[in-house]
């Protein structure tokens, strides 16, 4: 009677200490690319820089107007005065160049950080879902770096459907 409760309370500490785990895997750029306020965030940069085309063209006709305007004035300039226009012309173009580059990294600088915060917040989401459903793991993996070879519970579009209800609601 002794060694049946004892194989009694083995097996049953044995079974216990087996708690089956919850695992799953997500996709990481299907998630991202497929979130809508990726989408959203996409489009809005998009706009910005057709935006900042029209402003750089618009500058750099300017510029051109400005430099065949010297270049008719250098017709009829002496040396010296010709150095001069040379030099503001070469301090006009310059100063474009900067400021054309100063405005794209400026633009650049914001999508990385908006993109950088969407990625945050997926992973929050995630964390969040995978504690909220009793998961033990949920696992990324992506086309670049594949550290899920196979699965057999993907939830990237739960995990998606999921993304875009929450964002739908923020709006």
């Amino acid at each position: 009677m002794k060694y049946l409760v004892l194989i009694l309370v083995t097996a049953l500490s044995f079974s216990s200490c087996q708690e089956q785990q919850k695992l799953a895997f997500i996709d990481n750029g299907k998630v991202i690319n497929e979130y809508q306020e990726k989408i959203d965030l996409e489009k809005k940069y998009e706009q910005k820089d057709l935006a900042f085309q029209k402003r750089r063209d618009s500058m750099i006709s300017n510029y051109q107007l400005e430099l065949k305007e010297a270049q008719l004035k250098a017709k009829n300039m002496s040396q010296a005065n010709l150095q001069k226009l040379s030099q503001e012309i070469q301090q006009k173009e310059q100063l474009l160049t900067q400021r054309i580059q100063m405005e794209q990294q400026q633009m650049q600088k914001a999508f990385q950080t908006d993109i950088d915060s969407l990625i945050v917040k997926v992973k929050n989401f995630v964390n969040d879902y995978g504690k909220k459903n009793q998961y033990s793991y949920i696992f990324g993996t992506s086309d670049t770096a594949a550290s899920v070879l196979y699965g057999s519970e993907d939830l990237s579009q739960t995990i998606i459907d999921a993304l875009n209800a929450d964002y739908k609601k923020e709006e």
